[in-house]
């Protein structure tokens, strides 16, 4: 039991409503209910006391309503002490943060300094946004990607540790080519909407307009996050104290201005970092500010805390029938009907409320399977065959439908079913009566272009079944020349033999004009051999090439401290690769920029 706990605990509030309910009844029966005025004084008081005392016989039902209260409260707070896999659904949301990496992050005007307190940020934006898309960039003199946009947060989280502005080739502070660059992310196809989130202590007033101009095209808004204050602070290095300009020590100050005017022309909102969830619930960075969920692709899930307060509700029952005698029949058989056996049938929850075009959406997105038995029209039924690849039975379902789209449905089922020639044929009839439908053209003349693709390599199969019975009945009359020519041949010089044209057999072999050892006598079946040895050899070449299978062992102890010995450097690796990146980009050196 020490992982029990309440998912719900606001709901415990409820259980003063059980404290206080004895003072509520207490209430109601001193004062007249008002039926003295319906209801004869006879036959009123055995029934209600003016004193407040209940009528001889009766029971209080002050106690199970209590008890009752108090079971709902817990069970409405979901008490919890177990966990189980259920399916990870992400956001329909892609988030690219853009880190600033320059210098100026090392100031120290907050504790412990800027690019800290901006890690420990993105930290919290990762955990809030459990199963949604994100992407991170950092920019100084030049932009890189650490990671591309993915749902698993920890990947992001294991490169955080290593960033600092000393694995950057050059200094500076771009952000107009951060932007860009978190940007062409986007652009490179994030699912639903794309948003960004800048995070630095400023932007330089010589970028604003290439900044604008980057945004000014962009579907995607920008967000920003301020780290700093505006009284600044000096910037430390290690070894080197703090950077200098002139003699004088650098005091690097946030520019929050500056940051509202990139947040505007980006069409989002600006704030200042702070210390709690604040400023993320502000820019609605989590998961749950936003109702547009999808499945995730790679079928993930994730252990959550099960709600087991619905047990409770059993106890409730009875309480409830105790506190209120009169209908306990009633609430008897409405309590036991669902649980009595009753025959299978068809018709589920949803069929008393919605009509069958409403709930058929959902249902053939859910199950397609499920909504081909149960659902009876024929145009939905083929919307559900569809789905679920039995493009056969769809177009058969299609061909008895009645909606105006069955007759195109119908064709694409059958063209994705293989039967092209019967698709091409629905799909004229189907322009026959509505020449203006523009996806059934479209579909007519894919379908057209197939058809010919497979009558040409139809014909180009034909063809090369004849040229290799015209091809054998040469062969074997060259074999017939060469042997009659053989003798002849012998008696050439070698320089003769050099200036020769390469024999058949070298042509076959493909062995660029090398000459190759020729028998005296050529048999009929000579060329078949090579070939064979041909095929010999190609087959010793592959076994040559395959690669060794691994080896499952457990390693040594010596193997094992020599693979300790290897540095564990990712900070290394994202240097090079930044530095590689660079290189190639030729990105140019603005002498306007400054070092941090």
């Amino acid at each position: 039991m020490a992982d029990f706990h309440f998912i719900r605990p606001l709901w415990l509030l409820l259980l003063l409503a059980a404290l206080f309910m004895p003072l509520v009844l207490r209430k109601f029966r001193n004062n007249d209910s008002g039926w003295g005025r319906v209801i004869p004084a006879r036959l009123l008081t055995p029934l209600i006391r003016t004193s407040g005392q209940l009528a001889s016989g009766a029971r209080s039902p002050t106690v199970p309503l209590m008890l009752a209260i108090a079971l709902l409260s817990i069970a409405l707070a979901g008490p919890s002490w177990r966990e189980a896999p259920a399916p990870l659904q992400q956001q329909n949301d892609s988030l690219v943060i853009v880190l600033d990496l320059s210098l100026s992050m090392l100031a120290t005007d907050v504790e412990p300094d800027r690019l800290t307190l901006a890690k420990r940020k993105i930290r919290d934006i990762l955990q809030a946004r459990e199963g949604s898309l994100t992407a991170l960039v950092v920019y100084s003199a030049d932009a890189h990607v650490v990671t591309p946009l993915t749902d698993d947060s920890q990947t992001i989280v294991g490169m955080l540790d290593v960033l600092d502005p000393t694995i950057m080739p050059a200094t500076g502070n771009r952000a107009d080519i951060g932007i860009r660059r978190a940007l062409d992310l986007l652009e490179q196809g994030a699912p639903g909407k794309g948003r960004l989130l800048l995070i630095s202590d400023g932007i330089a007033r010589r970028y604003q307009n290439n900044l604008q101009n980057a945004l000014a095209d962009s579907r995607y808004p920008l967000n920003t996050l301020v780290v700093g204050t505006t009284g600044g602070g000096p910037i430390p290095l290690a070894r080197q104290g703090f950077i200098r300009d002139q003699g004088e020590i650098v005091i690097a100050r946030s520019d929050p201005s500056s940051m509202q005017a990139a947040a505007d022309a980006g069409g989002g909102e600006s704030r200042e970092m702070t210390i709690t969830d604040e400023d993320i619930r502000a820019l609605e960075l989590r998961s749950e500010d936003s109702d547009d969920w999808q499945d995730s692709e790679r079928d993930l899930t994730v252990d959550r805390w099960q709600d087991d307060g619905y047990w409770l509700l059993w106890l409730v029952i009875p309480l409830a029938l105790l506190g209120w005698r009169r209908g306990a029949v009633l609430l008897v058989l409405f309590t036991l009907l669902p649980v009595t056996p009753r025959p299978a049938q068809a018709q589920s929850w949803d069929s008393l409320w919605l009509r069958e075009d409403q709930r058929a959406p959902e249902l053939i997105r859910q199950n397609p399977e499920q909504a081909a038995q149960q659902l009876e029209d024929p145009d939905l039924r083929g919307s559900a065959l569809y789905r679920q690849g039995e493009f056969d039975s769809a177009a058969e379902a299609f061909a008895r439908g009645n909606e105006p789209s069955a007759a195109y449905n119908q064709a694409n089922a059958l063209a994705r079913a293989g039967k092209l020639e019967e698709a091409l044929e629905t799909y004229e009839q189907l322009l026959e009566r509505q020449p203006d439908h523009e996806d059934a053209r479209f579909n007519r003349d894919l379908v057209k272009q197939l058809l010919e693709q497979q009558q040409q390599q139809e014909s180009g199969q034909q063809g090369d079944n004849s040229n290799e019975s015209s091809e054998n009945g040469d062969q074997q009359d060259s074999e017939q020349q060469g042997s009659d020519t053989q003798n002849g041949e012998q008696n050439q010089s070698g320089e003769n033999q050099s200036q020769s044209e390469p024999s058949e057999n070298q042509q076959q072999n493909g062995q660029n004009g090398e000459p190759s050892k020729q028998d005296e006598q050529a048999e009929p079946g000579q060329e078949q051999q090579a070939q064979g040895d041909q095929g010999e050899d190609n087959d010793q070449q592959q076994t040559a090439e395959a690669p060794a299978e691994l080896e499952t062992s457990p390693l040594s102890q010596g193997q094992e401290q020599w693979l300790r010995r290897v540095p564990d450097d990712p900070g290394g690796l994202l240097r090079r690769k930044f530095l590689q990146q660079y290189q190639q980009r030729d990105t140019q050196t603005d002498e306007g920029d400054t070092p941090w």
